[in-house]
């Protein structure tokens, strides 16, 4: 049962950013018939209800999964590296172009994708395996339907947007290893 909580809201989250890959046309027959406003709240309460949805299961789930792989301890560090590397990438994503967004393409699919590999590396149970692992497939193949679409990228701009992109996930990779990822998954990073 709990898996099969973490389950649906694995299929609600990603489902739901899976439409415009999988049914284009109907998302935006949607959108013409509700409004851009009313689909965007639609689009945030399926996409709010499937994280908690995820979250939920995984608690539930996790502490009952079995372990499939145990890896060693140094990819932990691993792990810590290749997160800095992910919130950076997010934050290029969010913040105005600099040199890096156009030559990332898409810096919010290198994010998660980051993030989950990183995640796979160091979280051997099954629960953690079907979180991560399907975070990591969707990335993959949303970023290879996002090249089938074509679409120009965002421009070069100055450096200095790199440069705050960097500082903020650094700050962010700070927070998190300090203390967030304890309020966020309920267990510190282990550092040492």
């Amino acid at each position: 049962m709990n898996m099969l909580v973490l389950i649906l809201g694995i299929v609600v989250f990603l489902g739901i950013h899976s439409v415009r890959m999988l049914a284009p046309q109907w998302r935006l027959d949607r959108i013409a018939a509700m409004g851009e406003g009313t689909w965007k709240g639609v689009y945030s309460l399926i996409s709010l209800a499937g994280l908690v949805l995820l979250i939920w299961g995984y608690v539930l789930a996790r502490p009952l999964a079995p372990v499939i792989y145990v890896t060693p301890f140094w990819m932990v560090h691993l792990t810590i590296l290749l997160m800095a590397l992910a919130l950076i990438s997010l934050m290029v994503s969010n913040l105005k172009p600099g040199k890096l967004k156009p030559i990332l393409k898409h810096p919010m699919l290198l994010a998660v994708k980051l993030w989950a590999f990183a995640h796979l590396l160091v979280n051997g149970d099954l629960a953690s395996i079907i979180l991560f692992g399907s975070f990591l497939a969707w990335a993959v193949w949303n970023r290879i339907a996002v090249k089938r679409r074509g679409g120009a990228l965002p421009q070069p701009g100055p450096v200095i947007n790199d440069a705050i992109a960097v500082v903020t996930g650094l700050a962010l990779w700070a927070l998190i290893v300090w203390k967030a990822h304890v309020w966020i998954a309920g267990v510190p990073v282990p550092i040492a």
